[in-house]
């Protein structure tokens, strides 16, 4: 094995035991430097390991909780043939695959709910559920390159983030209800966009995209 490997290796093996002690301390003291130091401290490692695998500190704890709960999504779609669904189904069923991942951590992701509502961590925030609805069109076959790769995704993580919410604040079945209600409207958004004429299809979507995220107070 390679010593790039097996750097790689320690580095994922270190990060995942960082993530595990993080998981237990984080419902206590939430996502901060201090749940860092100690979940460093709890997985072995020396603090200026933890640095170097965490440079942002509780943001890339963060980033590491929601990536290992991609995967877990994924996972529990290993066994669907998205080919076998309609579209529609194929987005409802990842979308709430992605829910019930979160919700396996649900005393900690209350807490990381939190945090990344912080105005300075909104950013990091949009970019992981940027993420998953990414991963989400991609294991749904989406092969877009044009402004519809942008707006399908644009949209769905406007979808997951209060989904989640829900998830953790009202229980499975309000969740279930809003997936199946948004997932009613992207489609509808689909099938409009569609219609429009390529020529002005960037510009209107653009704009539209604009005034849902940039309301008129």
């Amino acid at each position: 094995m390679s010593a790039a490997a097996t750097t790689s290796d320690w580095v994922e093996t270190a990060e995942q035991r960082l993530l595990d002690a993080a998981l237990l301390l984080a419902p206590t003291l939430g996502w901060s430097a201090e749940t860092v130091r100690l979940a460093a401290r709890d997985a072995g490692l020396l603090e200026a390991d933890a640095e170097l695998l965490l440079p942002n500190g509780p943001r890339d704890l963060a980033a590491l909780l929601s990536r290992r709960h991609d995967r877990a999504a994924m996972q529990a779609l290993v066994d669907v043939d998205p080919r076998s669904l309609k579209i529609r189904e194929r987005i409802r069923r990842a979308v709430l695959a992605r829910v019930d991942a979160v919700a396996a951590d649900e005393a900690a992701a209350r807490r990381l709910l939190g945090f990344l509502a912080l105005p300075s961590n909104l950013p990091l925030a949009g970019r992981l559920l940027w993420e998953s609805a990414d991963l989400i069109w991609r294991w749904a076959g989406d092969v877009a390159t044009d402004e519809n790769h942008y707006s399908k995704r644009a949209i769905l993580t406007g979808v997951l983030g209060p989904a989640i919410a829900l998830r953790l604040s009202s229980g499975p079945a309000a969740a279930e209800q809003y997936v199946f209600d948004r997932i009613d409207n992207v489609m509808a958004f689909e099938k409009w966009k569609a219609g429009l004429p390529k020529s002005d299809a960037g510009a209107q979507i653009a704009g539209l995209l604009g005034k849902l995220r940039y309301a008129a107070r």
